[in-house]
């Protein structure tokens, strides 16, 4: 009783199958609505994208070595 744009755990449908769309993965449509909403911020000049891209790049490298150290710790 499912229709076609039902949505599984891991994938999700943008379109109905009988369109020719590839489903994707939960982190690539996460993935696709940031980059779209900092995109819009970044038109209506509510952010600076080359700012938020350094700050972000940053904060990921915080956190990759954050990571690290709790792994090496256990």
């Amino acid at each position: 009783m499912h229709g076609k744009d039902t949505i599984d755990n891991n994938r999700h449908s943008l379109r109905s199958d009988e369109n020719a769309s590839k489903e994707l993965t939960e982190l690539e449509e996460v993935s696709a609505r940031i980059a779209t909403l900092v995109d819009m911020l970044h038109e209506k000049g509510l952010i600076n994208k080359k700012v938020y891209e350094r700050t972000l790049a940053m904060r990921l490298h915080e956190i990759s070595k954050a990571t690290v150290f709790a792994e090496m710790s256990d």
